[in-house]
């Protein structure tokens, strides 16, 4: 077993009852480098290799400001209604944003903590495609 420094008592007797929640830590820090490397890779395909892409970064930067609801987006963006259900339902699926009362009308769309920890890389991301659409940069 390998001891950790200065454990709170309650923390060092639940562990020692319980051996099941000692951790490797090698193990923790190459999932976490993998996990980094698929975000980084989702992020790029959905936000830089699609024709929606610039979209859903605003839509991201928005929600990043403050939550909304789906109509405060599309009049903060300036896009159609059912452009930003699309976007958002894609985020959605790829857990980048969640729906408080989903299903609701007027339900408030925050972001993830798995997309508030990858707000770096969509800064990143952010600077190469700005608020250019992909089309325009392809014709260049």
């Amino acid at each position: 077993m390998i001891r950790l420094p200065r454990l709170s008592p309650i923390l060092f007797e639940a562990l020692r009852k319980n051996p099941v929640l000692t951790v490797d830590t090698r193990r923790v820090r190459a999932d976490s480098t993998n996990e980094e490397k698929y975000l980084r890779r989702l992020l790029w395909y959905l936000l830089g290799g699609t024709r929606g892409g610039p979209n859903r970064a605003e839509i991201i930067k928005a929600l990043q400001k403050r939550p909304c609801n789906a109509n405060q987006l599309a009049e903060t963006l300036r896009v159609d209604y059912k452009t930003v259900q699309h976007h958002i339902r894609i985020l959605e699926e790829n857990g980048l944003v969640s729906l408080a009362n989903k299903g609701s009308y007027g339900a408030v769309l925050f972001l993830t903590s798995k997309m508030e920890e990858a707000l770096p890389i969509l800064d990143e991301i952010w600077s190469r495609i700005g608020t250019r659409k992909i089309s325009e940069t392809a014709k260049e």
